[in-house]
């Protein structure tokens, strides 16, 4: 699971935000079933890996950020009628990466259609259309990117910055 970042991270570079790949301290990944379920399983990937990496102080927000990607690529990333469906390989597919003051949370999935932000988000009666809006309030930055080559689909990303806090004893 933790393995090293650069090969990991190849296809989706291009997608990334400007970060050197090769800098990255931690990578992590999980491929994700089409079910709803599914937002429960990166929440508790993404606690297991924060808390691994020592920085678990950032869970609610990371963790609010990646329900709301895992969820929009689940509702709107999929193929009509996928959900539910057998488990053939999993077609969406969370990636974590730290960088020594950055993390970035970034989820895959089959479809080429640009995540959209709807007007009139904060208003919050309207149930859809929101994930956006958190995301844009939760994380430093955000963004979207078209895969290259085979994969095809998306990479929607979130980016943190974390405090640097020296272990006691350094």
């Amino acid at each position: 699971m933790g393995t090293n970042g650069s090969t990991m991270l190849e296809p989706l570079r291009q997608g990334l935000p400007p970060l050197d790949p090769a800098a990255v301290s931690n990578a992590a990944s999980c491929a994700l079933p089409a079910r709803y379920e599914a937002v429960r399983e990166a929440r508790a990937f993404t606690r297991r890996m924060l808390d691994q990496w020592e920085i678990g102080d950032r869970f609610d927000d990371v963790c609010l950020v990646v329900s709301e990607l895992v969820t929009n690529s689940l509702r709107h990333g999929l193929p009509a009628g996928t959900l539910c469906t057998a488990d053939q390989s999993p077609p969406v597919r969370l990636h974590l990466m730290r960088w020594t003051e950055r993390l970035v949370c970034a989820v895959r999935d089959p479809s080429q259609a640009s995540p959209v932000a709807r007007e009139g988000a904060d208003d919050f009666a309207a149930e859809s259309g929101r994930g956006l809006f958190l995301v844009d309030s939760f994380a430093d930055s955000w963004g979207w990117h078209p895969m290259a080559g085979t994969l095809g689909g998306k990479v929607v990303w979130a980016l943190f910055r974390l405090q640097h806090t020296p272990r006691s004893g350094e």
